[in-house]
């Protein structure tokens, strides 16, 4: 008698149009996604492909510059807020507890912060390599917008989820150290120790990421098991990051995850994404939510930390600091 085999699980796309039609069943069923996976799949979710497209293509042209001429946007050691700036180079961010570096540059932009602003002491400004990659700013500086807008949309779907005002969060993120980030990964030539992504968690509240299509994500689920993760085209991925996971007292987990590299037919292929880290105001005081709080569930943080704070001891820890 043969053996019942039972299907690995997936992580159904939720469609946003529940945003607006059914607010309460969207809510229920992204906190579902992430309580049960750290990840959730959403189509449907209104933002311009042709516009994706051109700011993405703007970070193609940046990444097919020559290497000197990349890294004239590579900002010193403490001008960029641990590399939260401008241009990384291939070869330097390092999974937390990795020998190897990941095989990837990219590109970040940040918030542009008003003259006088608190946060200026250590959010830096945007450069741009308008000089070398026309409407560069415009393209990449809108889908900047894009997706911070929408995370807090999602954000007021996870306040509901959990139990909280449903505008909870705004007044937490609207100056935090948001960070999009333009991943060029090349062509991988041959085996080898480094891969696209070792194994991490991220550090930010939750991450929005577009470009996924391409394989390579995989989420380590509860059994152990890496789970591909395959979008359907134009769907937005999104994940709780460790902050988070802090605050809710681990109820939404922050999932290890990473990007393997490609099969021998597709290694001539470079891959590109671009995911959003959103992130707490710097001052945002992370103490755990007391409805998160029980006796089956203790405080696992007795002790708060700053949002900031906590960024730099994670961003020391990857090499970007």
């Amino acid at each position: 008698m043969s053996q019942a085999h039972t299907l690995p699980p997936r992580i159904a796309p939720v469609s946003f149009e529940g945003f607006d039609r059914e607010f309460s069943k969207f809510s229920d069923t992204l906190g579902g996604s992430f309580a049960r996976f750290g990840f959730a799949v959403i189509s449907d979710h209104g933002i311009p492909q042709a516009r994706i497209d051109a700011a993405v293509e703007a970070g193609k042209r940046f990444f097919a510059l020559p290497e000197a001429d990349k890294l004239k946007y590579k900002l010193p050691p403490g001008a960029g807020g641990g590399g939260q700036r401008g241009y990384t180079p291939f070869g330097v961010e390092t999974a937390k507890g990795e020998v190897n570096y990941d095989l990837k540059e990219f590109w970040h932009v940040g918030r542009d912060l008003p003259a006088g602003h608190p946060y200026r002491d250590h959010m830096a400004d945007n450069v741009w390599p308008d000089a070398d990659v026309a409407d560069f700013h415009e393209k990449v500086g809108w889908l900047f917008g894009a997706l911070d807008a929408m995370g807090l949309k999602l954000l007021e779907a996870i306040a509901t989820y959990l139990g909280l005002d449903r505008h909870f969060f705004d007044p937490t993120v609207d100056f935090g150290n948001s960070i999009l980030r333009l991943l060029h990964y090349p062509p991988v030539p041959a085996d080898g120790p480094n891969i696209r992504a070792a194994a991490h968690e991220d550090i930010n509240v939750i991450t929005l990421l577009l470009g996924a299509e391409e394989a390579g994500l995989e989420v380590l689920d509860r059994d152990g098991q890496w789970l591909a993760v395959n979008p359907p085209p134009g769907a937005l991925v999104c994940n709780i990051g460790d902050m988070l996971q802090r605050l809710t007292n681990h109820k939404l987990p922050s999932t290890t995850h990473r990007v393997v590299n490609p099969a021998p037919e597709r290694r001539g292929f470079a891959r590109y994404s671009t995911p959003f880290f959103l992130h707490f105001n710097s001052d945002y005081l992370i103490k755990t939510l007391p409805n998160c709080v029980d006796a089956t569930h203790p405080d696992r943080y007795p002790t708060p930390i700053t949002a900031n704070d906590y960024l730099l001891e994670r961003l020391r820890e990857i090499k970007l600091a």
